[in-house]
């Protein structure tokens, strides 16, 4: 598993390398032929990991309820968000994985709730949602990256 929180750890460096120094309006923009802007990407990054390891475990999510409803899985960028709060989600970012390894060595993910991705795939351990969420994220760096190109 050391090499699944691995993966995970460098593609949000990565994340958070290739949006650093963008401004307001760059993050913000949703260029012709997209649906959502950084800003979405990023905090539905957070989101979806925590929806996937956590919430599917039983467990508490780490992150609040109203980021969870703004950045799930079938929203899109409503209203921008201020700097002070992406600051805020990409503390969350760069902070939750090693929140994640702690507490998967701590052996509280006992229970998991069978998931069916949009993707096709079941999700049916912390393990296996692991691995899914880095296959996830790897997707959205490229939305990222394609987006820094266009902004």
């Amino acid at each position: 598993m050391d090499k699944q929180f691995d993966i995970l750890k460098k593609s949000r460096e990565l994340v958070l390398k290739r949006i650093e120094g963008l401004t307001h309006e760059q993050l913000h923009k949703i260029p012709e032929g997209f649906n959502n802007n950084i800003v979405w990407n990023v905090a539905h990054l957070v989101v979806t990991q925590q929806l996937l390891h956590y919430k599917l475990s039983g467990l508490q999510c780490l992150v609040p309820d109203e980021l969870i409803e703004k950045y799930r899985k079938g929203t899109g960028p409503s209203e921008e968000m201020n700097a002070e709060d992406f600051e805020e989600v990409k503390e969350l970012l760069a902070g939750l994985p090693d929140t994640l390894i702690e507490d998967y060595k701590e052996g509280i993910f006992k229970e998991y709730t069978e998931y069916p991705t949009s993707t096709g795939f079941v999700l049916t351990s912390i393990d296996t949602a692991i691995a899914f969420n880095n296959l996830h994220e790897g997707i959205h760096l490229g939305t990222i990256m394609a987006l820094t190109k266009l902004v």
